[in-house]
């Protein structure tokens, strides 16, 4: 660094391996625009040559193992736009040039020890358009003069020690999408000003706030993930959100709400997340959440309800996390995925529950007291049954003749009534699906989710197909549907060996489906829970499934035209054929990326790999991918859903040394990484153990927070090609630490 001239006008340093000490002659280089030296090993502190580079408008430090205070004049020349100092070991105060910094637009410092009174660290910022804080040691109050942040689009200063109540010129914030104020101690009441604002996310979990929302929340019509757990809530605040129409994430637990569920809780439809745990909820389930069908998680636990749990709850097919425990509830479980396979600690201490769950009873007793309750009925019966006899056989009759009637009218109406798109090397048509499934029984069901429910279909020619038929709902409709057409024409032109081929569309009236190849073994997610099938899942298939998905996306986003984004990549949406080869499937989601959209759109994905910017912004560009593909790796390695192993590894990513307290119960920085993964196989030996750290080490990458420095897909399948030597050292004595920081140089 000390021969470089000083005409230099950006350095790019970012993700490499690189470790040590900056070296104070990187001061000489004046002229210096950007600086980039994230996501490396770097450690110790700042050294203060640095405050030479008054010419800086872009400085990025996160992700390494800085300690000490940040850069005092890191914005002397007043032209500092973007700095990221997060994920490192900062303590200390906020520089004072940050104060009066007027040209700054992104500010991140999040995940370091920084300890300031934030009433007087922090000044004006006409262009701020996104300011993360986050679990820092910050204190005072949110005095800030709010009016003048005219372009601030996200404020999340979570995990400090803020008081105080929340200022009521934030509604003057009126581009505001995304507030997170938890983990603080911050009292008082929402004030009503927030109804002005646009929010999509409002995150206030963990304070002190008590009292009702004091404005029609019809106002935040955007909103989509609102926390309002562990306060003093109550009153009306759940009956009020059912107007939120699009919220995806709700979580209101441990606060004091009472009474019972209201019905209005059922309009929710986009709902995945409802967490209604540890309050004095009274009375029956109402019987309308099994009107949300794209539920995946709900916590019902530690209230006061009672009563059969709905059977309506049979609708919630995707639902896969369930937690009713520490109620009074009676009778079965719904014969549904999520109750069947859920732990006796989810489902424990309610007065009577039955079914097949671990740990629980049969129902046997509720059938033999159902079965002498019909006795009483029985003679009655016995008069009564001839004569209905009689009157059905008559019935049938007409029926017959009127079903002979109206079958040819049916079939002219549905040759009219059928919009249809079928790849030009199958001769398909609407009747030969509705024959082959039988009209969609359910005997020839697959799968379901909450789009549609996939049937198999075997065509009189043996072929065999699958059919995902989508759900009927009113945002289905064969109109909207037609204005896909240009999309489905892209999409059945695919061919890749790691894509489910898609065969045909056909839109009608009564049914709405997509007609993809079959592939044998179903889902990534189902095999992995099936103990025989997952072991038989070696190293070797895995590392090639993952190989696989990568290829596929990398084709999706680099090699079609227009791109195309996937958007729900999951275990669930990845399909795996006899070899465990890797098919990418369900394309229901997936939207075309034209160069001149601004791709904006309403949320999709699962919950569990969506990346986190869709919090706060609906603007779905690859990186969106990307992310859900860096939890499928995980997935894959580890054997089941990372769930919060992803925030505890990256916590791990900016940690100094072993001795650094450990983000996560389970997960610290002298782990091995044998004991992570799935245990159902041996540990990797030779090339499959470099394998396999690097593709742990990829992921991690797939899922940096900030999306501008994730890989693209392209770099991630020509990285899983490249040929590695093996490890420097035994794979059974690598900890967590050595993937994190690249001490085994594994690519």
């Amino acid at each position: 660094m000390g021969n470089l001239t000083s005409s230099f006008i950006a350095t790019n340093l970012g993700f490499n391996n690189l470790t040590g000490r900056i070296p104070p002659s990187l001061g000489n280089l004046r002229s210096l625009s950007k600086l980039y030296l994230h996501d490396n090993s770097f450690f110790g502190p700042i050294p203060p040559e640095l405050n030479n580079l008054t010419h800086l408008s872009s400085l990025q430090i996160y992700s390494n193992r800085f300690s000490g205070h940040l850069p005092q004049d890191v914005c002397l020349g007043g032209l500092l736009q973007n700095f990221s100092a997060a994920d490192n070991h900062f303590t200390g105060a906020i520089p004072k040039t940050l104060k009066n910094c007027s040209s700054l637009i992104r500010l991140f410092l999040y995940n370091n020890q920084l300890s300031d009174n934030i009433s007087e660290a922090f000044g004006i910022y006409p262009h701020l358009n996104y300011i993360d804080l986050n679990d820092n040691e910050l204190y005072g109050e949110l005095s800030w003069k709010w009016q003048q942040f005219r372009n601030l689009i996200a404020l999340r200063i979570s995990g400090n020690r803020i008081s105080g109540e929340i200022p009521v010129e934030l509604g003057k914030t009126t581009h505001l999408q995304a507030l997170d104020l938890s983990s603080n101690q911050i009292v008082g009441r929402i004030p009503k000003e927030l109804g002005k604002l646009k929010l999509i996310e409002l995150t206030l979990n963990d304070n002190q706030l008590s009292g009702d929302i004091p404005f029609d929340v019809t106002a935040l019509s955007s909103l989509q993930k609102l926390g309002l757990a562990a306060n003093n809530f109550s009153a009306t605040i759940l009956k009020q959100l059912g107007k939120c129409s699009e919220l995806i994430f709700l979580n209101v637990s441990k606060n004091r709400f009472t009474g019972s569920i209201p019905s209005e809780m059922g309009l929710l439809q986009s709902l995945q997340s409802l967490d209604l745990s540890w309050n004095s909820l009274t009375g029956g389930i109402a019987p309308e959440l099994g009107q949300l069908l794209m539920l995946v998680v709900l916590n019902l636990s530690h209230n006061m309800l009672s009563g059969f749990i709905p059977t309506s709850f049979i609708r919630l097919q995707g639902l896969t996390d369930v937690d009713v425990s520490y109620n009074k509830l009676e009778g079965p479980l719904p014969d549904i995925k999520a109750f069947r396979e859920a732990s006796f600690e989810a489902i424990r201490n309610n007065t009577n529950i039955c079914g097949n769950a671990t740990g629980l009873k049969a129902c046997d007793v509720l059938i033999k007291n159902r079965t002498v309750h019909k006795k009483g009925n029985k003679v009655v019966l016995l008069i009564v049954l001839p004569l209905l006899g009689s009157l059905l056989v008559l019935i049938g009759c007409f029926f017959i003749v009127c079903r002979c009637t109206k079958k040819k009218r049916l079939n002219e109406a549905q040759s009219k009534d059928v919009f249809a798109q079928w790849s030009p090397e199958w001769e398909l048509k609407y009747e030969n699906i509705i024959e082959a499934t039988e009209g969609f029984n359910s005997k020839h069901c697959i799968g379901e989710g909450g789009y549609g429910v996939v049937y198999k279909a075997v065509l009189p020619t043996e072929q065999v197909l699958a059919v995902k038929k989508f759900h009927q709902t009113p945002e289905v409709e064969k109109n909207s549907l037609r204005a896909f057409r240009s999309e489905i024409d892209v999409l059945m032109g695919i061919r890749h060996r790691n894509i489910v081929k898609l065969y045909g569309f056909c839109s009608h009236a009564k049914h709405s489906f997509l007609v993809y190849e079959f592939v044998e073994r179903g889902s990534l997610r189902n095999v992995l829970k099936n103990e025989e099938q997952a072991e038989e899942m070696d190293w070797v298939k895995r590392l090639n499934l993952v190989k696989g998905v990568a290829n596929a996306l990398s084709y999706m986003h680099h090699d079609c035209s227009p791109p195309i984004i996937h958007r729900d990549i999951s275990s669930n949406n990845v399909l795996l054929d006899s070899e465990y080869e890797a098919h990418v499937s369900d394309f229901g989601s997936a939207r075309l990326l034209m160069p001149d959209s601004s791709n904006w759109t309403s949320f999709a994905g699962t919950y569990g790999y969506t990346a986190p910017e869709l919090a706060y912004t609906m603007k779905v560009d690859e990186k969106c991918d990307v992310y859900s593909f860096g939890v499928v790796v995980l997935e894959v390695i580890l054997g089941r859903h990372p769930g919060n192993f992803i925030s505890s590894l990256m916590s791990l990513a900016a940690s100094s040394s072993s001795s650094s307290p450990s983000p996560s119960p389970s997960v610290g920085g002298n782990t091995l990484l044998k004991d992570v993964l799935d245990q159902r196989l041996p540990p990797p030996e030779d090339k499959l153990a470099g394998g396999v750290a690097r593709v742990v080490k990829l992921a991690l990458s797939c899922l940096c927070s900030d999306p501008q420095f994730r890989p693209t897909m392209r770099q991630v399948s020509s990285e899983l090609t490249t040929l590695r030597p093996l490890l420097p050292k035994p794979f059974s004595t690598i900890e967590l630490n050595d993937v994190l920081h690249d001490r085994i140089a594994i690519g």
